[in-house]
């Protein structure tokens, strides 16, 4: 480490993103990107209407090495340079997970480089602290395909989980009902576009848990009412019309954003009984570049006089990035464990908690 800066190389292959990056971090919380190589797989799963583990954790073997390559090349630094190497040992697809695993490993034992196991859901957490170094305590909501959580980060370590959901994330609901309208996936972007043609208000459509204290939030019932509208229309039209698709998903949309909002209002007052000294909520996740969503949770935090911060786009959905910067903190605050450094396809960040999805033979869900 020179000059109190750490040069870390980072990998990622938890779900169908195969990703390396190096990052330049200071113990001042100043971090600089010198590179984020991101590899997707869309085009070898799209045929099958969603990620498949045997696919993805083939296409990760194949693209680490040169993801780690490119990221080198890029930062223009030799593996020689790097101080620390930082990869996701979980939660994720145990493939994806397995593969990068091993890679960081086999790269770290070579290079004779210190190696630190991140939480997936912990790269996001601290995302923010990344691109614009913001302080403990904060209030996060991880919003993807795989992962919804509110949590009070409060420090490298320290994670409080208000609420999540019970069942799908919303950014596999997002999937589903994409595939129902026939739309094309990933389902985020292309129901986020089609419902800017349509009435918000057409159909009527669940909230779930709306009626229940707290922050749990359950999505596929939401999804299942989908699929009840769309087969009534078409038994009674003979088929689907472009305007019938367009109220359909911003009926969805609508629904889905309203949920999230009330959600996240009654987790700002558990965050406020913190008193934090400046309070920020901020977003991370595919689906956090929802423009309604995003939207809805900007007029929320401006009413209750919070900053609002979702970090870019590029570094909301899997990247590396996110995973060097929280290795670079773990491994400064003197945090490693060596027993988190296994493969790991469930790893929830709140231990303390009970599992929200429950507790199966490979631990609990989240």
């Amino acid at each position: 480490m020179a000059d109190g800066k750490l040069l870390v190389l980072g990998l990622e292959s938890s779900c169908d993103d195969t990703a390396a990056a190096v990052l330049r971090v200071s113990t001042e919380t100043d971090t600089e990107i010198l590179s984020s190589v991101v590899s997707g797989q869309t085009d070898l799963h799209k045929d099958f209407g969603g990620v498949v583990p045997e696919i993805a954790a083939r296409a990760h073997a194949e693209m680490l090495d040169l993801c780690v390559e490119q990221a080198l090349d890029q930062a223009c630094v030799n593996l020689e340079d790097v101080d620390l190497i930082g990869v996701t040992s979980g939660p994720g697809l145990i493939g994806g997970v397995l593969s990068g695993v091993m890679s960081a490993k086999a790269i770290a034992m070579g290079a004779q480089k210190p190696l630190v196991g991140v939480n997936h859901l912990a790269g996001h957490a601290l995302t923010p602290r990344m691109t614009d170094a913001i302080e403990y305590p904060y209030l996060m909501l991880v919003i993807s395909g795989g992962h919804c959580q509110f949590l009070i980060v409060k420090g490298t370590n320290q994670f409080v989980r208000l609420g999540g959901t019970i069942d799908d994330a919303p950014g596999e609901a997002f999937d589903k009902t994409a595939r129902l309208l026939g739309l094309p996936q990933p389902g985020g972007p292309s129901i986020d576009a089609t419902a800017r043609d349509g009435d918000p208000t057409k159909f009527t459509l669940p909230r779930p848990l709306l009626d229940r204290e707290g922050c749990d939030m359950s999505f596929s019932g939401l999804k299942t009412a989908v699929l009840r509208v769309r087969d009534e229309i078409v038994r009674y039209k003979g088929g689907l019309h472009q305007s019938d698709v367009n109220d359909i998903a911003s009926s969805f949309q609508r629904a889905i954003s309203d949920v999230l909002v009330e959600k996240t209002r009654r987790a700002i007052v558990e965050y406020f009984k913190l008193l934090p000294q400046t309070p920020t909520f901020t977003v991370a996740g595919g689906v956090a570049a929802n423009s309604e969503i995003r939207a809805k949770l900007q007029d929320l935090c401006a009413d209750h006089s919070i900053a609002f911060n979702a970090p870019p786009l590029k570094y909301c959905t899997d990247n590396a990035a996110m995973i060097a910067y929280a290795a670079a903190e773990i491994y400064m605050n003197d945090l490693v464990d060596p027993t988190h450094l296994v493969a790991r396809p469930r790893w929830p960040l709140d231990q303390s908690k009970r599992p929200l999805i429950g507790h199966g033979k490979k631990g609990a869900k989240a």
